[in-house]
């Protein structure tokens, strides 16, 4: 009869010699920092631009023909983006938002209140805060409303200063929209160290992480629609947008205003402007500001958005997003919203103007989110 001591004293003196090498080289592969179990490289592809294929695991190309085969790809796209930007942080790094009202000011279409809110254990963000006249109970849409690169931050979208082109978080409260805008990190009244100590790769990734935590502010408010959440952004905010739609299905519709082109025609490839500390430092120190070697471009990030809405506004004389790399990136992704059967949820506006977000491009944008937020 064996008894447990029998098992026990057969399991040391047979089978743990056989296995002894690989469990120990489980043990030490599994202590190696940012080691999973399971965890494959992502892929690189060499072209950016396109995206009728997925590599299969041996490295083979395989043609895009479903939606499963585009869910692949959009994987590696999103693991593409965290080997530059660092790894979107666990779900355990959420904290309870701790919303605090700091004053609150009483407008003719809304309310504006400057709020402060935890993103993480010991990071608090001020934001402003549009919510519709009290009386409101029917549950609305709302927008996350990021800055430009501007010194004040939120003040500017909020319509306390700057550029009344960037005004948007006002604007589109006015239009019915509770609308919200934080600063990013280091702008406006967001002191912030960018020091690894802090757990981050890159700037990129902690806006990311603070908007989604943004995202999950908007859904608590008893005013707002969960299920209708948009966002907007001119230059900063514009890719600050889309690189947190890339990693938050959340928001339904988006407009980026001058706030991409491909990576080759940014400054005809020269990429400094995307790596300092609040951007994405790794594109400078592995990468060597070459485009040929950053393992994702634009192209690929629009792509990820779909089916959900995408307006890319994008002036034909901006000097910072050279307006054919916009072009380039509209038709590399449009097939992509084909396959999904949704050609028309992907737009692009070209007006004619320089590095800004004039009244007419304003209108053509605001009237995108009604049209996918409001049903209008």
């Amino acid at each position: 009869m064996l008894t447990p001591q029998t098992i026990a004293q057969r399991f040391v003196s047979e089978t743990f010699p056989r296995w002894a090498p690989l469990l120990l080289l489980w043990g030490l592969t599994a202590a190696l920092p940012g080691f999973a179990w399971g965890q494959q490289p992502a892929p690189k592809y060499p072209e950016h631009q396109q995206l009728d294929y997925v590599l299969t695991d041996t490295g083979e190309r395989q043609p895009i023909a479903t939606k499963a085969d585009w869910e692949r790809r959009r994987a590696h796209i999103l693991a593409n983006l965290q080997v530059v930007m660092g790894p979107l942080p666990p779900d355990t790094k959420k904290v309870s938002p701790d919303l605090q009202v700091l004053e609150e000011v009483k407008l003719d279409k809304c309310v504006r209140r400057k709020i402060s809110y935890r993103t993480e254990a010991n990071d608090r963000v001020r934001a402003y805060l549009f919510l519709p006249q009290p009386g409101t109970t029917q549950k609305g849409p709302a927008v996350l409303c990021l800055h430009q690169t501007v010194k004040i931050g939120k003040e500017e979208p909020a319509g306390l200063g700057g550029n009344p082109n960037l005004h948007y978080a006002l604007h589109l409260a006015e239009r019915g929209y509770v609308t919200l805008a934080p600063d990013y990190p280091s702008f406006g009244e967001y002191e912030y160290d960018f020091a690894p100590a802090k757990g981050y790769t890159s700037g990129t990734m902690k806006a990311i992480w603070d908007n989604m935590r943004a995202i999950d502010l908007l859904q608590s408010l008893p005013e707002v629609d969960g299920n209708r959440i948009g966002c907007i952004g001119h230059s900063l905010g514009g890719h600050n947008t889309m690189f947190t739609a890339a990693f938050d299905p959340r928001i339904k519709a988006l407009v980026s205003n001058c706030g991409f082109t491909r990576f080759h025609k940014y400054y005809n490839g020269a990429l400094m402007g995307w790596t300092s500390d609040r951007y994405m430092p790794k594109i400078r120190t592995e990468y060597h500001n070459s485009p040929d070697e950053v393992p994702f471009d634009f192209p690929e990030i629009v792509a990820a958005f779909a089916p959900r809405a995408f307006l890319a506004s994008s002036p034909v004389r901006d000097d910072n997003f050279e307006v054919s790399g916009v072009r380039d990136t509209i038709a590399s992704a449009s097939p992509v919203y084909k396959l999904l059967g949704v050609p028309d949820n992907l737009q692009a506006n070209y007006p004619d103007s320089a590095h800004d977000f004039p009244p007419e491009a304003r209108e053509v944008a605001y009237r995108f989110l009604d049209k996918h937020l409001k049903g209008k």
